[in-house]
């Protein structure tokens, strides 16, 4: 009997991520027009910088709503088709990285957290949230506390940020102006960050020089952070999160959490 499991609970172990991975977006497809994405990035820091460590993880959620015209009828996700993963060279403030970005992250397919990762996700919701580390009981949102980096001060935080690692969320929306609730959090003691709504992906490069532009309203920016949860109102369509980092990440992979939440 023994001898059996061990040949069947692999098999079904691998037919419940294969079912996940090319129908997951179907199981957890919403009757509402919400719509729900999850995706990582993967950022490995070349020899140029300074940092110990070169590996930083972003774990993104972005949910918005799709207007009545975006929703598609008989509409069948070819996931067969597509190419899930792509790396990419960038480069900022004259330092080169390599990008490995899930498809899924421009705003274009409708495609949902897999079964084991949203019983991962609400597991752990629930830990943070008996912790103090979460402030929403609702699995589904999540928003961190008001916490700001003590290993040094702001002053000391905007020199550094300015030779920094930037990186770019887009916002996703059917709407010309709308507005969003968002939390950021680091799992690095060791530095802050900053974050930015701006109007569009053109301030990524612009951050590295004196034109860089955001919205100034309160909550639409966060500086020197471990975690902070905030609303920016009035946003236009093409907007989106900067998460900027100083240059001195120590030895180990730094994770940082981003949710997006566009307010119907």
């Amino acid at each position: 009997m023994k001898k059996i499991l061990y040949f069947v609970l692999p098999i079904i172990a691998f037919l419940i991520i294969f079912v996940n991975a090319f129908f997951g977006h179907l199981i957890f497809s919403s009757e509402s027009q919400q719509v729900v994405n999850k995706y990582s990035v993967y950022v490995h820091l070349l020899s140029d910088w300074k940092s110990d460590s070169k590996n930083i993880i972003f774990d993104v959620t972005n949910s918005w709503y799709k207007s009545d015209k975006d929703n598609k009828e008989n509409y069948v996700f070819e996931a067969a088709s597509k190419e899930y993963n792509s790396n990419q060279f960038q480069e900022i403030n004259g330092k080169s990285y390599v990008e490995l970005k899930h498809e899924f992250s421009d705003c274009q397919e409708d495609w949902q957290p897999m079964l084991y990762r949203k019983a991962v996700d609400t597991v752990r919701h629930e830990i943070e949230y008996v912790q103090g580390k979460q402030l929403s009981a609702d699995p589904e949102i999540s928003i961190y506390p008001d916490i700001d980096n003590k290993s040094y001060d702001n002053t000391e935080q905007q020199l550094k940020i300015k030779n920094g690692f930037v990186q770019f969320f887009p916002i996703c929306t059917s709407k010309e102006i709308t507005s969003y609730d968002y939390s950021v959090k680091i799992d690095n003691k060791d530095l802050g960050f900053d974050a930015y709504f701006v109007s569009s992906s053109r301030e990524y490069q612009n951050f590295v020089s004196e034109e860089f532009d955001f919205y100034t309203e309160l909550g639409c920016f966060a500086q020197n952070k471990q975690s902070y949860s905030g609303t920016c109102k009035n946003i236009n369509k093409d907007s989106g999160l900067l998460v900027i980092l100083p240059d001195e990440i120590k030895p180990w992979t730094t994770k940082i959490t981003v949710n997006l939440y566009e307010i119907n």
